[in-house]
């Protein structure tokens, strides 16, 4: 029997490290792997990469659905409500990251910033996409929550079925930096939209288990439902765009049916909350609770050691498209325990390696400032032997 659910959702943290998990070897194993095995007749590599593009959509979904559900809990609206403040300072911070990373020193240091420093990637993505969800909730939260679910909800397909409008926005009127939230045309990894509208359905989720959560028979039909759902969409949605299109003869339908990849990946989304939901007994080991809760950190590190970013040392320049099938599969397991071990190690240890850390800088700085005391004094001396001398001489 299904034990009753805690105030705390560990199914989340598990999906989130599942996501970082699928992450790192992903990154890895795209990074490394020789060009001569990446065979999509291949049966295996399709498989991983299907999988492998499960991971963006699961990550959005799931910070929207996170955010949401410690938004809404608290008692507190608006700008009282401290999730508010939490939210856009944690926001900013991923955004500072999102660009930080992707800062090369060696154009620093010529007096310029490297092109690919302005490109949007998944950080700034999912930090400007929770300033988006705060502020939709800023304007809602005087009415009810009702509203609100149909707003977020209404977003996110709105969203899904605008892909191929946006999906050619060039606009070469807005300055880079700018337009990169919006456009693939400059280097853009990741943009506002669509990533948005999976936020937006993860956020619409995420009230829905706070209004009914706490019903008894919950955890046994919302699987269900969600599995049901997410079949439908892999699988039928292609379809019903194409009947909604005979029917209204929008052409957008058409256009979404012919390339279905969002609702199809929002279908692999509630299947995999699906399982998760179902083993959540099992999933709340404290690694994987750990896990879960550092994925900025474990992103933060995998981008140096893989990618290198500010000096370019990293695995990449050294076996870029250089690795075979066995050793890649081989290092991307030691590369996601590596990863994860490390940043776990540090916050385990974190209180003992700051007050380390504090010792070796003020041991450090009292050597440097002995020895340069002592190199003053002698300068000093000479300086007064030598004046000494002069004078001397004079006479």
């Amino acid at each position: 029997m299904m034990t009753k659910p805690t105030g705390r959702l560990h199914f989340l943290d598990a999906i989130r490290a599942f996501a970082i998990i699928m992450m790192l070897q992903g990154h890895f194993v795209h990074a490394l792997l020789g060009d001569a095995f990446r065979d999509r007749s291949n049966t295996i590599y399709n498989i991983w990469e299907y999988f492998r593009g499960m991971t963006a959509p699961t990550f959005f979904t799931i910070t929207g659905f996170i955010f949401t559900y410690l938004l809404l809990k608290q008692k507190n609206t608006g700008f009282d409500n401290p999730r508010v403040l939490k939210g856009i300072k944690r926001a900013i911070k991923v955004i500072f990251w999102g660009y930080l990373l992707r800062l090369s020193f060696y154009a620093v240091f010529t007096g310029t910033l490297n092109p690919s420093f302005f490109y949007v990637d998944v950080l700034q993505c999912i930090g400007t996409s929770l300033l988006l969800l705060i502020g939709v909730y800023l304007m809602l939260y005087r009415y009810n929550s009702r509203l609100f679910q149909r707003v977020v909800l209404s977003l996110g397909v709105v969203i899904f079925l605008l892909q191929p409008v946006y999906e050619t926005f060039i606009l070469d009127f807005l300055p880079k930096t700018l337009a990169n939230y919006f456009t693939y045309k400059n280097g853009s990894v990741f943009t506002l939209f669509p990533w948005f509208g999976y936020v937006c359905f993860g956020s619409f989720m995420s009230s829905l288990f706070l209004k009914y959560g706490k019903r008894p028979l919950f955890y046994y039909y919302t699987p269900a439902l969600l599995l049901i759902i997410g079949l439908l969409l892999i699988f039928c949605s292609s379809s019903l765009l194409m009947i909604l299109y005979r029917i209204t003869d929008i052409t957008i339908f058409k256009s979404v049916a012919y390339n279905n990849f969002l609702f199809i990946r929002l279908g692999n989304v509630l299947v995999l909350f699906t399982i998760f939901i179902l083993g959540r007994n099992y999933v709340s080991h404290p690694v994987i609770t750990k896990v879960g809760g550092k994925t900025l950190s474990i992103y933060i590190i995998h981008f140096f050691v893989l990618y290198g970013s500010w000096l370019g040392l990293g695995l990449n320049r050294f076996f870029y498209h250089d690795l075979t099938p066995l050793t890649a599969a081989v290092g991307a397991i030691f590369f996601v325990v590596g990863i994860c071990s490390l940043v776990l190690y540090y916050y385990k240890y974190e209180t003992e390696l700051k007050l380390k850390l504090n010792l070796l800088f003020n041991y450090i700085y009292r050597v440097i400032d002995f020895n340069l005391s002592e190199v003053i004094s002698n300068i000093k001396r000479e300086i007064i032997r030598t004046l000494k001398n002069i004078r001397f001489v004079r006479r």
